[in-house]
């Protein structure tokens, strides 16, 4: 039977990636957006063309009262298009960055980030945890900017320091049911987070190179193979782990 995974805002970006590193490695994938249901409808077409099962559902995490209901919706859909009742891997990576100085950090932009990236993983776990099979995995989206700072992060880097801390707990209560937990912080990547504030910044990507082992950047294919790889049964005796995904960023 083949697993199915869920990825939170897997219609770009490094959800994206992940979601097709997921199929190429013989999974199949829900995928979820907030806003751009053509970009998802694509990335279910990709999927598709890849052999795998994909179907595309919509989900704002920032709207923590509407996960009962998208609970409800995946129920449905899981049977609709697998005849199952459950799903084995959940990848929380949803999100967005704000880039301000703590003197210029507005309380919508604090709240904002903390009601994505904390309170929406927490209450999307609660919410699906009676349709994630026992002996599935977690894996939650962290950041390099815990570990290392960089100015202007500082909101962003407080919730995804969160994130970190609930992982933790959530593998220490979901232990019992052989469900994984674990982080995974990517280093500065080539993206359209921040606005493509590393992609598109000369200066920014040169300053994060220099600072990286490994000379560069990360760029997408750094990140989504390496999830994938992380679900396999290979990883079974992995839990609890912050695990940096950052070619020496810092080190």
């Amino acid at each position: 039977m083949n697993k199915i995974t869920l990825v939170t805002g897997a219609n770009r970006g490094l959800g994206r990636n992940t979601a097709l590193s997921i199929a190429k490695h013989g999974g199949d994938v829900i995928v979820t957006y907030r806003g751009n249901e053509a970009q998802a409808k694509e990335a279910v077409a990709e999927i598709t063309a890849l052999g795998r099962k994909a179907i595309a559902l919509p989900l704002d995490m920032a709207k923590a009262k509407s996960f009962p209901a998208f609970a409800e919706t995946l129920r449905a859909a899981l049977k609709a298009t697998w005849g199952r009742e459950t799903f084995d891997h959940l990848i929380n990576n949803a999100g967005h960055g704000e880039f301000a100085m703590i003197g210029e950090t507005t309380e919508a932009q604090f709240d904002g980030l903390f009601d994505v990236h904390v309170k929406g993983v927490f209450f999307l776990v609660q919410a699906l945890l009676p349709l994630i099979a026992d002996g599935g995995r977690i894996v939650n989206f962290s950041s390099g900017l815990t570990r290392v700072s960089y100015p202007g992060f500082s909101a962003y880097a407080a919730a995804k320091g969160a994130v970190e801390t609930l992982t933790v707990y959530m593998a220490r209560e979901l232990g019992a049911r052989g469900i994984t937990v674990n982080t995974v912080a990517p280093g500065a990547i080539e993206t359209d987070f921040g606005g493509g504030l590393v992609r598109d910044n000369a200066g920014v990507n040169a300053q994060f190179a220099g600072m990286t082992a490994l000379g560069r950047v990360g760029v997408p294919d750094d990140i989504g193979p390496m999830i994938a790889s992380l679900l396999g049964k290979d990883n079974r005796w992995v839990t609890a782990q912050r695990i940096e995904v950052s070619g020496g960023q810092t080190i």
